[in-house]
């Protein structure tokens, strides 16, 4: 029997938050979670004691259900299992796993084997097929998404064929969705919740750089680009983001433009890098990888991470628990 995504992880609303390697540090996780949704902070090239300081952070940060992204595609096989080991070793079970890209089988038979839940973004029919068996969650990302792109399908196309193939599956949607109507409309064309990704670039616990902030609220669908330019430390994908000079113009050197800090240890950015410009960047930072959906239209401020939660809360499966609680605490008070 199918369940919500809030019933298959434990939340209160069927949302998820993206990873969003740089972005989603563990204040934006820890707050969505807190709110009741799926907080989810990216672990990108984590390992070792950075990976170990963050998961910290996290775990300190809320008590709720709270997630870790790892990219499968970006680290050797070896970094990747440690990095799970990491988090089967330093973090409690309501911690869950979510994969940007199928990892091995072996892997999720591992995740399923300890206990834990496990949150796979897909962008083919093939590969939702393949993590509805293995996976708890498959989150099925169409190509108005910001970020990098896991296929060629519209979000609703994507769900529905899954639907069909895998009817039992926990199916979040995600890509283009920046309002509460548009969520609606996913769970309606078949999905058990949605995932969001720009709405939480702009939300005021990421660590996304102000300009990034302000490029994307003030951006309208139009603006964004599909492209590859952007492939320095994440190559073979294309990708979704603002238009920039760089992607009008893919031939200048690939010279470094900028400086960031990850986990305290300083890196320089060349013209090109997947790196997202964040708090800690510095340079030229409208040349830098802006990524966003085509949900951009409808996204106009920067607000409380709670905020976006609460919004989307009375479209999606689950609300009414979030409804309860909210009474409970009026008549509380």
């Amino acid at each position: 029997m199918r369940t919500t995504a809030a019933g298959a992880l434990g939340l209160e609303t069927s949302l998820l938050q993206s990873g969003m390697g740089g972005v989603a540090g563990t204040e934006l996780a820890c707050a969505v979670s807190e709110a009741g949704a799926a907080g989810c902070a990216g672990g990108y090239k984590l390992v070792g004691g950075a990976l170990s300081a963050m998961l910290e952070r996290l775990t300190a940060g809320t008590d709720r259900p709270v997630g870790v992204n790892l990219i499968p595609e970006v680290v050797e096989p070896a970094a990747l299992d440690r990095q799970v080991a990491q988090v089967l070793d330093e973090t409690p079970q309501r911690v869950y796993l979510s994969f940007f890209g199928m990892p091995k089988d072996a892997v999720l038979a591992r995740l399923a084997a300890a206990g834990r839940r496990t949150v796979v973004q897909v962008g083919t029919v093939e590969d939702g097929v393949r993590a509805a068996a293995l996976s708890t969650v498959v989150v099925a990302q169409g190509i108005e998404a910001g970020g990098h792109l896991l296929g060629a399908s519209l979000r609703d196309d994507l769900v529905g064929a899954l639907r069909t193939l895998a009817p039992e599956a926990c199916l979040v949607a995600a890509g283009g969705i920046g309002s509460p109507e548009e969520a609606a409309r996913a769970v309606a064309a078949g999905a058990d919740g949605v995932l969001l990704g720009t709405a939480f670039v702009v939300a005021r616990e990421s660590r996304a750089h102000a300009r990034f902030k302000s490029a994307v609220t003030g951006a309208e669908a139009g603006d964004t680009v599909i492209t590859d330019v952007y492939e320095i430390g994440w190559p073979g994908r294309r990708h979704r983001v603002l238009a920039t000079a760089v992607t009008a113009d893919p031939h200048q050197p690939a010279k470094f433009i900028g400086r960031t800090v990850v986990e305290g240890k300083p890196y320089l950015v060349a013209r090109f890098s997947a790196a997202v410009p964040t708090e800690a960047t510095s340079g030229r930072i409208e040349e830098m990888a802006l990524y966003c959906g085509n949900s951009c239209g409808a996204i106009t401020d920067e607000v409380p991470a709670a905020d976006v939660v609460a919004a989307y809360a009375p479209v999606l499966p689950g609300a009414a628990v979030v409804k309860n609680r909210e009474r409970a605490k009026s008549h509380a008070g």
